[in-house]
């Protein structure tokens, strides 16, 4: 009884403290490495601010303005990475891996960004099949 105790408390306790999804190995649960995600966007990622930033989705987005937040606040879903950040071309594969900021490509509006230039290759290979794939698995996944 007394291990079944243990044992039920050491699954919840380790449940408690599992780190929140965010950009992928970042315990600190900052968003693609603090890089401001509208950025992608405007063409050049470009490192945030820590003092302008905005909570969602149980990450800190760190932005490069005032106004860029803004953005994201009113639509965080039209400017948050696919995947929450994950590597897109392993979510097409069934598995995670964490993302890199530097390695990414918008596809249709959204941002899609890799573990490494390699995968972004295999990536490239086939962006609608590996954006359906990755979609398609991301449900089952994303928990894990």
């Amino acid at each position: 009884m007394l291990k079944m105790t243990i044992a039920a408390l050491t699954v919840a306790l380790a449940t408690a403290l599992a780190p929140v999804s965010a950009f992928a190995g970042n315990q600190l649960a900052v968003a693609l490495g603090g890089y401001d995600t509208v950025s992608y966007h405007d063409g050049a990622p470009k490192p945030g601010e820590a003092r302008i930033n905005h909570f969602w989705n149980g990450a800190i987005w760190y932005f490069t303005s005032t106004e860029n937040r803004d953005k994201f606040a009113a639509d965080p879903a039209r400017y948050a990475p696919a995947y929450d950040g994950y590597c897109s071309w392993a979510a097409s594969q069934s598995y995670k891996a964490p993302g890199d900021p530097m390695v990414w490509q918008i596809v249709d509006g959204r941002l899609f960004v890799q573990v490494h230039p390699r995968a972004q290759e295999l990536w490239e290979a086939d962006i609608p099949k590996h954006i359906t794939a990755g979609d398609e698995n991301w449900p089952r996944i994303h928990p894990f």
